[in-house]
């Protein structure tokens, strides 16, 4: 049977979570999770599942993208099909064709997770290798230390916390407390957490949101963030420890967290909390012209 590509903004978000969960293994290389399209429900529910590029063959899943930016798809692969040709050469001819709807025309970006034969045949196609990002996983079948700084579970009364530290964290953030409150009334966020740390002083310092993606599978750790005036503390070492902890009270069998490798800092600050590095990813990148 031939693989098919949806329609834009036809798939469900429950189902969609529900895969992703069910491809979450510690055996397999990190990919998309559901906490990242979880995440993006922050914008509403809508514009989430408008950003799903979904590939079936006799209606499974074999591929699931988010667009998180309109030229930057993250790729996810049920890990059985990583070395499916068919799908590979799919999946490009539809990145290759603006009418699929996958990607805009010219300059466009795609993630895709280690050892899919995708990769290689994306290259074929005219494709270039692009960034390089380092994922880190923590085992989480030993107790996490204590992060050392109060840590608070967000509830909806001070949520305002949460919110300012990820504006502080991230410049040009619009991340607002009714998307905080979007996320958190979603079926997604009964696995999920928001933690706040905060300093001697009661400051709210850093925060992070994870993700359970079920009993015995990896959890993510998305996003996280120190804020601006409180840098160069450990308080993104105490958050991370704390992400961790949350993960496994959650059932999850590992921590994981990928980043851009040119930022040495954070990478240093994961693994000053436990996590260790994997193999360097490399997203491919079309030129413009």
């Amino acid at each position: 049977m031939a693989t098919t590509l949806d329609d834009p903004g036809t798939t469900d978000l429950d189902e969609a979570l529900t895969v992703l969960r069910s491809w979450q293994d510690d055996r397999t290389p990190l990919q998309l999770h559901p906490g990242d399209v979880a995440w993006r429900e922050r914008v509403g529910l809508g514009a989430a599942a408008a950003a799903l590029r979904v590939w079936r063959r006799e209606g499974r899943i074999l591929a699931l993208g988010m667009l998180d930016a309109p030229d930057l798809l993250r790729l996810a692969i049920d890990p059985e099909a990583f070395q499916d040709e068919e799908l590979a050469r799919r999946v490009v001819d539809d990145l290759a064709d603006e009418a699929c709807g996958v990607l805009p025309a010219g300059e466009a970006y795609l993630e895709t997770p280690n050892g899919t034969v995708l990769h290689d045949v994306v290259l074929t196609a005219g494709w270039e290798p692009g960034e390089s990002w380092t994922p880190l996983r923590r085992d989480l079948a030993e107790p996490v230390p204590d992060p050392g700084l109060r840590i608070a579970v967000v509830e909806p009364e001070d949520v305002h916390d949460r919110v300012a530290v990820h504006r502080a964290s991230f410049p040009g953030s619009t991340f607002t407390e009714d998307g905080w409150r979007l996320v958190a009334a979603t079926g997604a966020y009964d696995d999920a957490r928001c933690l706040v740390a905060y300093d001697d002083a009661g400051s709210s310092v850093a925060a992070a949101t994870v993700w359970s993606a079920g009993e015995g599978r990896p959890g993510l750790l998305e996003p996280v963030g120190v804020h601006s005036d409180h840098r160069g503390h450990g308080y993104g070492t105490a958050i991370s420890l704390a992400a961790a902890r949350a993960l496994r009270e959650l059932g999850s069998s590992s921590a994981i967290v990928c980043t851009p490798a040119s930022n040495v800092a954070a990478v240093a600050t994961y693994r000053a909390a436990g996590f260790i590095p994997e193999d360097l990813r490399l997203d491919a990148a079309r030129a413009a012209g």
